[in-house]
């Protein structure tokens, strides 16, 4: 075990038990490098994790803790003069790209007589959506795409749904987890395909040999337009990034429905955008949450909403305000249960918010 690791996740996790006992903001605005250094000490945490270990030496990625830095670590580099990827970031990249090579022989992260069936093809479709998202992300970085990317793009696509309910999209993990793992997370996994796609370099998404592909995912996207505010608020970003989801009649309804419920310190609550119900029976939090304002801010950015706009303005004065300028992080709680400080799972939703809030915050490239 790595003893300056633990004593810093542990020290990192004290701080956010509560926010009352948080240390007074030490810096005016957004404090990217704070924002960083979470995520980097996160990711260090998950490297470590035993319940992350996999088959052929390779760990797991995941979509509340990995998929949060592997997505915001690129803009927070550049912001901040970085060069150098993590020790442990580069692990993560290592690992992917082993087990996209080696797909026919790695197991499933849940196979299904462990975990019962289906979880095998859940488990296929998650990674194969994942390893060409954190990938492309990568090769975004570099600016070239890389042999294992194609292959993980290839083994993405040979998994698309091909009829059926989900023709298009990919089938995905159910714990009944949300948001990130339950019956209606389909819609999360097609967002994350259409992300993955628009960041790959070298004209990838122009490809004609990927073309039909990319139309059947936007015909599964299209179909979430009848289901809750949380899924339409998906269905712009995919439509932000890959185009030809949403009309513009749609796409400015999703928007005026998310500006309509914006709380009034500028922020958003997680029951505002679904009706999701805590397994404990506990209610949600009735306050604005960090997962739900930082989605939503990085969302309206992505659309095209000026950071000037009232609504974006508002929301990224919450992320300042509600940042914690000791750890980095921007807190968020659990939509499936009131979790308590000090377990695993505690910190999971507030990883993904501070990579959301790291991609929202993010400056204005300059004019011209």
């Amino acid at each position: 075990m790595r003893l300056p690791l633990l004593i810093s996740t542990l020290a990192l996790t004290v701080g956010l038990v509560s926010q009352s006992q948080a240390v007074p903001s030490r810096a005016p605005g957004w404090d990217a490098a704070a924002a960083a250094h979470y995520l980097d000490t996160r990711m260090a945490w998950w490297r470590q994790w035993s319940k992350d270990e996999r088959d052929h030496g390779t760990r797991c990625v995941s979509c509340h803790t990995s998929l949060p830095h592997t997505l915001a670590m690129p803009a927070l580099r550049g912001q901040l003069g970085l060069t150098h990827q993590s020790v442990d970031e580069m692990a993560m990249f290592d690992d992917v790209g082993k087990r996209v090579y080696l797909w026919s022989e790695v197991e499933p992260f849940y196979p299904d007589q462990t975990r019962g069936v289906p979880k095998s093809a859940e488990s296929r479709g998650v990674e194969s959506v994942l390893n060409a998202l954190i990938l492309a992300t990568r090769d975004n970085e570099r600016g070239h795409l890389g042999p294992d990317t194609r292959q993980a793009f290839a083994n993405m696509w040979a998994l698309q749904m091909q009829a059926g309910d989900q023709k298009g999209g990919f089938t995905w993990l159910d714990f009944h987890l949300e948001p990130f793992e339950s019956p209606t997370a389909t819609y999360w996994g097609a967002t994350l395909a259409a992300l993955a796609v628009a960041r790959a370099p070298g004209g990838y998404s122009t490809d004609p040999a990927v073309a039909p592909h990319i139309d059947a995912l936007r015909n599964y996207l299209k179909t979430g337009l009848t289901g809750s505010l949380y899924t339409r608020t998906l269905l712009v970003w995919a439509d932000s990034q890959l185009h030809g989801v949403l009309d513009e009649a749609q796409r400015q309804k999703i928007i005026a429905d998310l500006v309509a419920c914006q709380q009034p310190d500028g922020g958003w609550t997680l029951a505002s955008l679904s009706n999701w119900q805590r397994v404990d029976k506990s209610a949600l939090p009735a306050q604005s949450d960090g997962y739900a304002t930082a989605l939503i801010a990085l969302v309206l950015r992505e659309e095209g909403m000026a950071v000037t706009a009232a609504p974006l303005k508002s929301a990224r004065n919450w992320i300042v305000m509600h940042q914690d300028k000791t750890s980095g992080a921007v807190p968020a709680k659990s939509i499936n249960k009131d979790r308590q400080p000090g377990t695993d799972a505690y910190l999971f939703m507030t990883d993904q918010a501070t990579g959301m809030a790291a991609l929202a915050m993010r400056p204005n490239p300059p004019a011209g």
